[in-house]
């Protein structure tokens, strides 16, 4: 079978005389951290800051008819990219650096790096839809995600997870609230106005759990829906 990767929906084995000849190994992104030197105390204190977004390469050859126009604009773009190795699952990457498409005329072959952010999501993942009470979520990944709700409703509206309270929400004057907990922003789903001053909480404390959680809802919902429940690290 041949290799492929699907950049923002479009696979390049529908890109004329391109091929994939090399992929990228799957590889775990690093933690960044931090670390303090005290003196007087042994050792020193290493604290954990977050992964780093990380480089994936692959080498592409040119074969047949191709347009070399055609294969420029397919990997000149960021959004999201799927390797055939990994089918069921999506990264988001930029292109930093510049391609050297003489070398790919002249030699027929060139690499091409992807800075990816550090975690991964499911293809085809859809919005759940959330009710009143408790409601039961899965993350199907391998560590704890940040996901987006969606919520529409009136008076304050309360979040919890796992049985602790981390968003109050004052629906005063707003129809349709997003919360971006990954991004730690809120929202107008409408017109994408800031909302943050109608939340109060914690984002940085909102995780949800790889595996099965529980998510609660109170006071007068309208819609409520959540997306991005499932991520994953390596």
């Amino acid at each position: 079978m041949r290799n492929y990767v699907i950049i923002n929906g479009t696979n390049s084995l529908t890109i004329q005389g391109l091929a994939i000849n090399i992929m990228p190994p799957i590889s775990k992104p690093t933690m960044r951290t931090l670390r303090e030197e005290i003196d007087g105390r042994n050792g020193d204190i290493i604290t954990n800051l977050g992964y780093s977004a990380y480089d994936k390469t692959i080498e592409i050859g040119l074969f047949g008819s191709f347009n070399v126009d055609d294969v420029i604009s397919f990997f000149n773009q960021s959004g999201t990219i799927i390797f055939s190795d990994e089918t069921d699952k999506y990264y988001n990457f930029n292109v930093l650096e510049q391609i050297d498409f003489e070398k790919l005329i002249k030699f027929k072959t060139a690499t091409i790096t992807f800075h990816c952010q550090p975690f991964k999501y499911k293809v085809g993942e859809t919005a759940q839809t959330l009710t009143s009470g408790d409601n039961t979520i899965i993350n199907q990944g391998n560590i704890y995600s940040k996901p987006i709700i969606m919520l529409s409703g009136s008076g304050t509206i309360s979040v919890s997870l796992n049985g602790t309270q981390y968003f109050s929400i004052d629906m005063t004057d707003v129809t349709s609230i997003t919360i971006d907990t990954d991004k730690m922003e809120a929202y107008d789903t409408n017109n994408g106005n800031l909302l943050n001053r109608h939340v109060t909480g914690d984002y940085s404390k909102f995780e949800v759990n790889a595996g099965t959680n529980t998510l609660s809802l109170s006071g007068t919902i309208g819609t409520a829906t959540i997306n991005k429940v499932t991520r994953w690290l390596s």
